[in-house]
């Protein structure tokens, strides 16, 4: 028999709600919202952010549909990340760059802003719980890479963590060969979980330059985690271009416009709502997830 897991997030903003609902090792994630909240980054030509763009630049469309926007905040409020740490065995000849990265990231965090960092092998463990700490414990540094690899359990794992954070910004930020060889999640409904927590996925291809059948596939699915959620893909790292990724990717979950709208199909149906975000000025990237599922009735 299987117990049914329910993980429910209220969230009061503006005059609506949205709940995240997660059952057992058959989850659907559904999102029941009268209101529907995106973070949208805005990137020039050469990938920095754009800052002071008004409202009025901006159209929200839901399955091609222009919606008005109820809410827009150009704020830099701080946000809740989430490291993950593949420490499976085919990391073996890439933990201490792995270590590197996590540390690089960490140390870019801007006072308010809230980290957790996890470990992922054939089972998911939190190494540090959010805190504005920068200073990892032994267990960081005590990590060795060994066993399966369940990147899809922890995406899941992380967004349903953050889903409970007061941030409005999350981010999940996984640094990663790719290969999952032992989730119980797909990686559907892993992403799904990201996307209905309003969580960016960036992920940092860990790999060593093998462009492979396997390795192309596997470079695929941390891809599709970071189009398909808003986030960033960024290439195999080292150095110097490590660095300034991260230092784009903190200062971008910094200065996201955060909009919001009323979605005028309120059917609990169980279908996909394709989302997009454009902004009236050229040559500007703008990401954002690219749509919910919504509720489905009895």
């Amino acid at each position: 028999m299987i117990y049914v897991r329910l993980i429910t997030l209220l969230l009061a903003i503006a005059a609506g709600c949205v709940s995240i609902v997660a059952q057992g090792e058959d989850e659907t994630i559904k999102v029941d919202s009268s209101i529907v909240i995106l973070n949208a980054a805005v990137t020039d030509a050469s990938g920095k952010a754009v800052r002071g763009l008004d409202r009025s630049k901006f159209t929200i469309l839901e399955d091609g549909v222009a919606m008005p926007i109820k809410t827009f905040d150009t704020e830099d409020l701080p946000f809740a990340a989430a490291i993950l740490l593949d420490a499976s065995g085919s990391m073996q000849d890439r933990m201490s760059l792995a270590r590197a990265a996590a540390i690089e990231f960490l140390n870019g965090l801007r006072a308010g802003d809230n980290a957790a960092v996890y470990k992922f092998d054939s089972k998911v463990d939190v190494l540090q719980d959010f805190s504005h700490s920068r200073d990892l414990g032994d267990r960081f540094y005590d990590v060795k890479a060994d066993g399966m690899t369940a990147l899809n359990d922890a995406i899941f794992r992380a967004a349903g963590d953050l889903s409970n954070r007061p941030e409005k910004r999350r981010a999940i930020i996984v640094l990663s060969d790719g290969a999952d060889t032992f989730s119980k999640k797909s990686s559907d409904k892993a992403l799904k979980a990201a996307m209905a927590a309003n969580v960016m996925i960036y992920t940092v291809d860990m790999s060593e330059k093998d462009m492979s059948g396997a390795r192309v596939q596997d470079r695929g699915a941390l891809k599709n985690f970071a189009e398909k959620s808003g986030g960033r893909f960024v290439e195999t790292p080292g150095g110097a271009a490590l660095r300034e990724a991260f230092t784009r990717i903190v200062n971008e979950l910094g200065t996201q416009y955060t909009l919001s709208y009323q979605p005028a199909n309120t059917k609990s149906d169980g279908k996909w709502h394709s989302i997009e975000v454009r902004v009236a000025r050229p040559n500007l990237t703008i990401r954002t997830r690219k749509g919910y599922n919504a509720p489905k009735g009895k």
